[in-house]
């Protein structure tokens, strides 16, 4: 009997939705597998995938064109839209010569601080009129849902122009104040690059650049954040300084005073986020703040990174979070375990004298 896949693909969904997972996984020779509050469980009562079914959901997820892609290069990212709306970004790519995918939930809400519990001095950084911010931290650790928060806290309280550039497309701002324009590479525009250049001729406040790829990015993000725009983008980084670490050292020997200079001047903050798993399920923030002041600003000019997370652990009157004290508070308050909390640490040594 010939399987309906596109109902299946639906079953699934709702199954996600039901379970508040957060991604769905399909590999040849294994259940479909999604993940709740971080762990990977495997739908046993679903039938063990062939070369057939992941090929078959691939062509439901993706364009006729994106399907040519993932033909010629073997990997692609897209988004899918199902009939009620429910959106995801995804990944179709070969393993030992078999396709797999894995699809990650983008809510259709757009959730506000308080409800992501994220700290409410994020929303200052809406306010300024230019400058670069930076959401950073590994993979599926809510970066992308930090910045939607706010890139829509603009969009309520302001009648601005802000022009994404993202790969795909995840979350879709419903227009309140501002006027927002979403453009998806491959689709809209070449590359990174070429678009955030075209943004500065398109009369744009504020720019989300949803990841920095290369140097030719990070060096046209840099230059639109001192040139009077407010952009916003992420960066695959452990912490402040191995991001500012990471944005210098991508740029040749001789450019890279250059690059310290314009960074020293543009920076606003730095906001890296982990996600852990909460006592009573679900995932809960931990979070480090950087935020560029006269001292920060000195250290990145005159190549002293190393300093920055003492500058952090003693700026607090300042409003900067310290990662080891947040994980401290949230071990206090009962929201993680002691052990979860060592093991998001960078720094397991500082935190047991906060716990």
């Amino acid at each position: 009997m010939a399987v309906d896949y596109k109902k299946e693909l639906n079953a699934l969904i709702e199954l996600i939705l039901q379970e508040k997972a957060s991604d769905l996984h399909f590999s040849v020779g294994a259940h479909p597998l999604i993940r709740v509050s971080g762990t990977l469980i495997p739908l046993i009562k679903k039938p063990i995938l062939t070369d057939s079914d992941v090929n078959a959901f691939v062509k439901i997820l993706m364009r006729e064109d994106q399907y040519a892609r993932f033909t010629e290069l073997n990997e692609v990212d897209f988004s899918y839209e199902n009939t009620e709306g429910v959106r995801f970004r995804g990944n179709a790519f070969h393993q030992r010569g078999r396709m797999g995918i894995a699809l990650r939930l983008i809510p259709n809400v757009i959730r506000n601080y308080e409800e992501l519990n994220l700290p409410p001095i994020l929303e200052s950084f809406t306010q300024r009129s230019q400058g670069f911010f930076l959401c950073v931290g590994p993979v599926g650790q809510g970066k992308s849902t930090t910045l939607a928060a706010m890139v829509n806290t603009i969009n309520k309280t302001r009648s601005e122009h802000i022009v994404t550039i993202e790969d795909p497309i995840e979350y879709v701002y419903q227009e309140e104040k501002a006027l927002i324009d979403q453009r998806e590479i491959g689709i809209d525009t070449s590359d990174f690059q070429t678009a955030l250049t075209a943004s500065l001729r398109q009369d744009v406040d504020v720019i989300l650049v949803g990841e920095m790829r290369n140097t030719e990015t990070i060096a046209a993000a840099v230059t639109a954040a001192e040139t009077g725009h407010l952009v916003y983008s992420t960066l695959h980084t452990n912490d402040a300084a191995q991001t500012i670490n990471r944005i210098v050292d991508s740029f040749p020997g001789d450019q890279q005073d250059q690059i310290r200079v314009q960074l020293a001047g543009s920076l606003i903050a730095i906001f890296s986020q982990r996600l852990i798993p909460h006592i009573t399920g679900g995932l809960v923030p931990a979070y480090e703040l950087l935020i560029n002041n006269n001292a920060v600003s000195n250290l990145i000019r005159e190549n002293r990174i190393h300093e920055i997370p003492s500058v952090i652990e003693t700026g607090l009157e300042q409003g900067m979070i310290d990662m080891n004290r947040s994980l401290a508070r949230l071990v206090q308050n009962g929201d993680i375990t002691v052990e979860n909390a060592f093991t998001y640490s960078n720094n397991p040594k500082g935190l047991e004298r906060l716990i």
